[in-house]
């Protein structure tokens, strides 16, 4: 773990149906590796195998420190249709701390860049959503620009996830749609929030893949949300 980024928000459990190890297990990782903040974000109910919208309303039973870490619990979003619906009720995430949004093609199929864009710009105007998760995926062609704008209208982070640039996962061009991303948040001073996506404990706080390419473009550091816990505070939902 790069000592200078201070959390990760982007983490799945096995409740998300797809990863591999319990709340505690997350938890007890992000200690031993020294990560003071943890946000868990397991996938909503539209994603294959998940979980119900239950679980995300009893998060508010949970504490908000353990093993020494800071933790914030949250949802990954899916956006199910073209009007950037999402697949939980305001009464579901009303007590959590944050939502990501994302498009992820089991939950949406792709349209046009149009019809992309537009979801997920009413996705972003959603109450609880601090995060758009990943927009690099090539399989869904979005007007980049327009949605780095309205991230900042809507103050919005713009995720750069460290699993897109996995040689072995599923996203289309995200290197390439990354590095537009990057240049255009520049452009118009909107923060970034690095994402491990990390479907396992091994895989928390690792943003090498992603930090290759803010390196690249000498991308600042004060847009990077994650290097200070008191940049995100501006950001959290109230």
């Amino acid at each position: 773990m790069n000592k200078r980024f201070l959390m990760d928000l982007h983490t799945h459990t096995l409740a998300s149906g797809h990863a591999y190890n319990s709340m505690n297990e997350m938890i007890q990782q992000a200690s031993k590796i020294g990560l003071p903040l943890l946000g868990i974000s397991d996938h909503g109910p539209a994603m294959p195998g998940s979980t119900n919208r239950y679980y995300f309303q009893n998060m508010n039973i949970l504490n908000h420190e353990k093993f020494g870490v800071r933790l914030l619990f949250g949802a990954e979003l899916n956006i199910v249709d073209y009007q950037g619906t999402i697949d939980l009720e305001d009464r579901d995430i009303r007590d959590l701390d944050y939502c990501i949004a994302s498009l992820h093609h089991v939950c949406l199929t792709p349209g046009s860049k149009k019809e992309n864009t537009y979801a997920c710009l009413k996705a972003m105007d959603r109450p609880k959503v601090m995060v758009l998760g990943h927009p690099d995926d090539g399989h869904f062609p979005l007007d980049y620009p327009e949605l780095v704008r309205h991230a900042k209208e809507a103050h919005v982070l713009i995720e750069l996830n460290n699993t897109s640039f996995n040689p072995r996962g599923f996203r289309l061009n995200a290197r390439e749609n990354d590095r537009e991303i990057l240049q255009l948040c520049m452009q118009f001073q909107v923060p970034i929030l690095l994402g491990s996506d990390a479907h396992r404990e091994e895989d928390i706080a690792c943003f090498a893949r992603a930090e290759k390419l803010l390196d690249e473009l000498d991308f600042p550091k004060e847009l990077i949300v994650n290097t200070s816990l008191d940049k995100l505070e501006p950001y959290l939902p109230r």
